[in-house]
């Protein structure tokens, strides 16, 4: 069980959808903290590390279509 967790899940135009993207691409650019709105003013802050474990994946059932862009690291430096 992880020691926190934060999940959210709703329907995002584009725009928002690029909000969330560009938030993480500029975290990973710029290194240091990112900051992603979750909605209603809130934000989940995150601190990157100089190199994270990535998981992409594209999965088509029908006419629905899955990515799923995952990164993970440990905080133990």
């Amino acid at each position: 069980m992880a020691d926190v967790s934060f999940e959210r899940k709703r329907t995002l135009s584009r725009e928002e959808a690029n909000v969330w993207l560009a938030a993480l691409a500029k975290g990973f650019a710029d290194g240091g903290e990112v900051k992603l709105p979750v909605g209603g003013g809130g934000v989940v802050a995150l601190r990157l590390p100089e190199t994270v474990q990535a998981e992409f994946e594209v999965e088509i059932t029908g006419d629905e279509v899955e990515v799923e862009l995952e990164f993970t690291w440990s905080l133990r430096g």
